[in-house]
């Protein structure tokens, strides 16, 4: 029975090559994953997850892994680096794909709000209007009734007696226009009042703040995005842009495939990494290959979140989530206990 889970279908053709890499060293070296987790400081969770191809192992874990092995750590990371860009081309067009189920869902959504359909009476004939007023759809008022002037009725009809069904003498000239007045004002004031209905209606549904961080309905002042966990979001994700503001991206779903490396710097043999997801519009810090009292923050405009390794024998450390409508606004820096410090650009 082979040792290694065939890769899967669906990785890119640099990620494969780079993970086929990864498994050739480990057999070389005779090591178990059990084994490779104790020497590297990386969980055996997280290697089985980079060597079955689920996760791109950081660069830390690269450079660890040639020291245990004996590869050449340059050769090693140029491949890295290589499946790195892959990797990010891949989460960039899941990324694409997952706005566009979001772009569907909202379409959809909004075409719940057409008119409704015509009811019938129970002998299936349309209910009779004032006026004979028409429904047409796209025209603002009371159940899409155009506040236009109704077609006067013909002669037979204006001479109907209203509840007999009995016909009359012709009205005398001149006394149906009050009652004419009275129709067309009444439709004018309707479609007005639908106009407004419309507006309120679409402030409320898009609750627009000006689009200039004013204030909002709520009294409080936004100038990242502001929209919290809702129906359009996938499953899964339980908060979105200043809803995600100090909260941990696995527990609100915002990691796995949902999230990108956005930017990547190196601290002696610790990795500092800007981890982003657009789903979210959030990014935090991370730091890998990294040990007991190092630490990492990441800032965003006036926010900054921290998060540091306590316990020995971790080696990963993240902080909390910010807000940011993309990932060049987030910046992460990483402070060694040893004392050296660096930042992504």
């Amino acid at each position: 029975m082979p040792r290694w889970k065939a890769l899967p279908d669906e990785l890119d053709p640099q990620v494969r090559e780079f993970a086929t890499q990864l498994r050739r060293l480990v057999d070389r070296g005779g090591l178990s994953v059990a084994a490779l987790s104790d020497r590297t400081g990386y969980s055996k969770t997280s290697w089985e997850r980079y060597l079955g191809g689920r996760l791109l192992a950081p660069k830390g874990a690269v450079v660890a892994l040639a020291e245990v092995t004996g590869a050449d750590p340059v050769h090693l990371t140029t491949m890295w680096e290589l499946a790195e860009r892959a990797w990010s081309r891949s989460e960039m067009r899941h990324d694409m794909t997952m706005e566009a189920i979001r772009v569907s869902q909202a379409r959809a959504a909004l075409g719940e709000f057409g008119a409704p359909p015509a009811t019938t009476t129970a002998g299936g004939k349309a209910p009779r209007r004032a006026g004979s007023a028409v429904a047409t759809p796209g025209i603002a008022g009371p159940a899409g009734v155009s506040p236009t002037i109704p077609p006067q009725p013909t002669a037979p009809d204006a001479n109907r007696r209203e509840g007999t069904g009995a016909r009359g003498p012709a009205a005398p000239v001149g006394t149906g226009a009050p009652g004419g007045v009275r129709r067309r004002l009444t439709m004018f004031v309707a479609g007005v009042v639908g106009v407004a209905v419309v507006v309120a209606a679409v402030f409320f549904l898009t609750g627009n703040d000006g689009g200039d961080g004013k204030k909002n309905r709520s009294g409080a002042t936004s100038s990242a995005p502001s929209t919290s966990a809702g129906t359009d979001l996938p499953a899964g994700v339980k908060c979105a842009g200043t809803g995600c503001t100090g909260k941990d991206a696995e527990a609100m779903g915002c990691s796995g495939d949902l999230v990108t490396t956005a930017k990547t710097a190196t601290v002696g043999a610790t990795t500092v990494e800007v981890r982003y997801s657009s789903t979210c519009g959030a990014a935090w810090g991370r730091i890998t290959g990294a040990s007991r009292g190092d630490s990492v923050r990441v800032t965003a405009g006036a926010t900054t979140k921290t998060g540091d390794i306590t316990a020995a024998g971790d080696t990963i450390a993240y902080t909390p989530m910010v807000a940011v409508r993309d990932a060049a606004q987030a910046k992460a820096c990483a402070t060694l206990a040893s004392g050296p410090t660096g930042c992504t650009s």
